[in-house]
C-alpha cells in the first residue's frame, strides 16, 4: 500500500511505539472500571489524556445518567444430598435476594434444552458455551428463557477451566427479575452431578442497582465536513478483573489509530468516542447515538476485541461496502483480515446499525469458541501482547482512512435487508429475550 509521507511516518512510529504498553498499564492498574463507578471515571481521565497526547482536537467528556450496579456478597450452599459451600459471583443487574430450590441441569441452556425439562421453581444450571453445530446463544437469551419458564434462579457455569467464575450483564440497563450467579467449570461439574441426585441449594445475593453517572470521551481530527467517520471503543470493564483484553486492548488499539490518523491528510473528518457502560447494556453508545445527527455519520468503526490476538477480524454487519474496504486494506497491506458480513447486536455498533449506519466491528480471534479469559478474574495485563495492539491500530487507521476517502461510497443500510439478515441468522429469539428486537420489526 502506497502511503503519503505524513501517514507513512506515523505508521513507522507506531511500529515501535511504547506508549500503547504504557497506556494499557495505566488502565489495568486502576483495577475495577465497572460502569458508572469511580474507577470508570478515572479510566475516562486516562483516555482523555491519551487523546490529547495523540494530537486530537475538541477533546472533552460528555456525561450521562446510567444505572450503577453494586456487587455485594454472594453465598451458594448445597443442602442436599450433602452440605457444602461453593464460590459464586452475582452477575450485573442481579437483584438482592434469597432462593432455595432444587438444581436442574439444562446443559448449554439452549431454549430447546430448557423446554425439555421442568425448571419451574428450581435453580437452572447452564454452560457459558454453545454446541459447535448451534447458532451462538447469548447469556441473556439463556437467562431470559430460564426465567420465563419459571426458574427461581440461574447459575452460569464457565466452560474454561481454572476456578474462574464468569460474569456478564443479565439485561440491558435494568434490574433482572430473578437472581443469577456465575460459577467455575469445576464447581459446575459438581452442581450438574448433584442435579442428577436431587440436589438442593440455597443462594443468597447482596447487590443493588442505584442511579449513577457515566461519561463518553469525545475527540476528532481532520477537516470539518458535513459527514465524518465515527470510531468507537468501550473503555469500561467488569469489576472482578483488570479488563486487559476486554476491552483494554480495544481502546488501546483505538488510541494507536488516533495517533496515526492525527498525522494523516484526510478527505473528511474523523470523530472518536471512548464509550462507557458497554458491559452493562451498551449505554454509552446508546447515549452517543441518541445525541448524534445520524445523517452526519458516513460509517462507524467499532473497536471491540481488536488487539487481543494475532489476526484481525472485521465484522461488516450486512454492509457490502465496509466489507469491501476491509478486503482492500487486507490485500494492499498483505495483512490477514478475516471478514464476516453477518450481523450481531451485542456491541457498540448496534445503536448505529439499527439506525441504518454502515459499520465495521474490529475484533480478533483466538481460534477458540467463547470468551476465553474475558469476564473472569484472569483478564489481566499479562495476557496482552502489545505487538497486536500496535499492528491492529495501524490497520484500523488504514481502514478508517479508506472509509474517509471521498471516492469510497458507503451507502446506508437498508433496514428491511437488515431485519431479514437478523432473522436469517436466527438472532430473533435471543434479541427478544434481551429486549433488543426493534419494535418496528414485529
Amino acid at each position: 500500500m502506497d502511503l503519503d509521507d505524513d501517514i507513512a511516518a506515523a505508521v513507522g512510529r507506531a511500529w515501535t511505539d511504547t506508549d500503547p504498553w504504557g497506556f494499557i498499564t495505566d488502565l489495568t492498574a486502576l483495577g475495577s472500571r465497572m460502569a458508572a463507578s469511580e474507577g470508570e471515571q478515572r479510566a475516562a481521565d486516562i483516555v482523555e489524556r491519551a487523546f490529547r497526547d495523540a494530537g486530537l482536537s475538541r477533546v472533552r467528556q460528555d456525561t450521562f445518567e446510567a444505572p450503577a450496579w453494586h456487587r455485594g456478597e454472594t453465598t451458594l450452599r448445597l443442602t442436599a444430598p450433602a452440605e457444602r459451600a461453593f464460590d459464586a459471583i452475582a452477575l450485573p443487574y442481579c437483584p438482592a435476594g434469597e432462593v432455595a430450590g432444587e438444581l436442574v441441569d439444562v446443559g448449554y441452556g439452549t431454549p430447546d434444552e430448557i423446554d425439555a425439562v421442568d425448571v419451574e421453581g428450581k435453580v437452572a444450571v447452564a454452560s457459558t458455551t454453545t454446541p459447535g453445530d448451534s447458532r451462538f446463544i447469548h447469556r441473556m437469551e439463556k437467562f431470559g428463557a430460564a426465567a420465563e419458564a419459571g426458574a427461581e434462579a440461574f447459575i452460569f457455569v464457565n466452560h474454561v477451566p481454572g476456578q474462574l467464575p464468569p460474569t456478564g450483564s443479565l439485561t440491558f440497563g435494568e434490574e433482572a427479575e430473578i437472581p443469577a450467579v456465575g460459577v467455575s467449570k469445576e464447581t459446575g461439574a459438581w452442581l450438574t452431578e448433584y442435579a442428577g441426585e436431587g440436589g438442593m441449594v440455597e443462594l443468597t445475593v447482596d447487590a443493588e442497582t442505584v442511579p449513577g453517572e457515566s461519561q463518553n470521551v469525545l475527540a476528532r481530527t481532520g477537516p470539518d465536513t458535513d459527514q465524518s467517520i465515527l470510531v468507537v471503543a468501550h473503555y469500561d470493564g467488569h469489576d472482578i478483573s483488570e479488563g486487559a483484553l476486554d476491552n483494554g486492548c480495544g481502546i488501546a488499539t483505538l488510541v494507536v489509530a488516533a495517533r496515526v490518523l492525527a498525522a494523516a491528510d484526510l478527505d473528511i473528518g474523523v470523530r472518536f468516542a471512548a464509550v462507557g457502560c458497554e458491559e452493562t447494556g451498551l449505554l454509552g453508545s446508546e447515549h452517543l447515538a441518541a445525541t448524534t445527527d445520524i445523517d452526519s455519520i458516513k460509517s462507524v468503526v467499532n473497536v471491540d476485541g481488536a488487539g487481543r490476538f494475532r489476526d484481525l477480524v472485521a465484522m461488516a454487519h450486512t454492509s457490502a461496502a465496509t466489507a469491501d474496504v476491509a478486503h482492500r486494506v487486507s490485500d494492499a497491506t498483505r495483512q490477514p483480515i478475516d471478514v464476516h458480513e453477518e450481523p450481531h447486536p451485542f456491541s457498540d455498533q448496534w445503536p448505529f446499525v439499527r439506525r441504518g449506519v454502515a459499520s465495521l466491528q474490529l475484533h480478533s480471534d483466538s481460534g477458540e469458541r467463547g470468551r476465553g479469559w474475558g469476564h473472569t478474574h484472569a483478564d489481566t495485563r499479562d495476557k496482552v501482547d502489545d505487538r497486536c495492539i500496535r499492528e491492529h491500530g495501524v490497520l484500523t487507521a488504514l481502514l478508517v482512512r479508506e472509509l474517509a476517502d471521498e471516492g469510497t461510497e458507503v451507502p446506508p443500510l437498508d433496514v428491511y435487508d437488515l431485519e431479514e439478515a437478523f432473522r436469517d441468522a436466527d438472532f430473533e429469539p435471543g434479541m427478544k429475550a434481551a429486549g433488543l428486537w426493534p419494535d418496528d420489526w414485529e
